[in-house]
């Protein structure tokens, strides 16, 4: 059974999983006890993963035409999957802020998630308006990208609410 190939089975597995679990089991491996602002910033990393996972997919957009894969990103389309990817995108980061705004004022703070909102910005506007005209090689590049801008984030979470 492939649930790859069930679009939207696949993304909600992933965000679960990986968007939610697994950050919240980084912390429970703290011991320590989860607060309104921590449940608010572990909870932001799931549509933060809903937003990159359909850009995990097309890079492989022929390929899964090929076998007939009904992926998220197929069934969307192109443009759609980046509009998911910018809304989810913005979702998290309105999370994170309603977390800041519980918890810290410090300008330094803010900086630090507008720079990493500001990290996917820079990725996610060109490549969506450009999206139906990239090679499958330029999609990749686009995800990794994407991916730089998952690692300033998870830098300006721990900057901004480690502190």
């Amino acid at each position: 059974l492939r649930l790859k190939a069930v679009g939207g089975v696949d993304w909600l597995i992933n965000m679960v999983g990986f968007g939610t679990l697994t950050p919240y089991a980084g912390w429970a491996a703290t011991g320590r006890g989860l607060d309104t602002e921590t449940t608010f910033v572990l909870l932001a990393f799931c549509p933060l993963f809903a937003a990159l996972y359909p850009l995990t997919q097309l890079y492989q957009w022929d390929e899964d035409m090929r076998r007939g894969d009904r992926t998220l990103a197929i069934m969307l389309g192109m443009r759609r999957s980046m509009a998911v990817a910018v809304g989810c995108t913005l979702l998290a980061f309105a999370m994170l802020a309603w977390a800041a705004q519980l918890s810290f004022a410090r300008w330094w703070q803010w900086l630090a998630l507008a720079l990493a909102l500001g990290a996917w910005l820079l990725v996610l506007l060109p490549w969506q308006r450009r999206c139906e005209s990239l090679t499958p090689e330029q999609h990749k590049r686009g995800f990794y990208a994407a991916l730089a801008a998952w690692a300033v984030t998870d830098i300006a979470v721990l900057v901004a609410f480690a502190a």
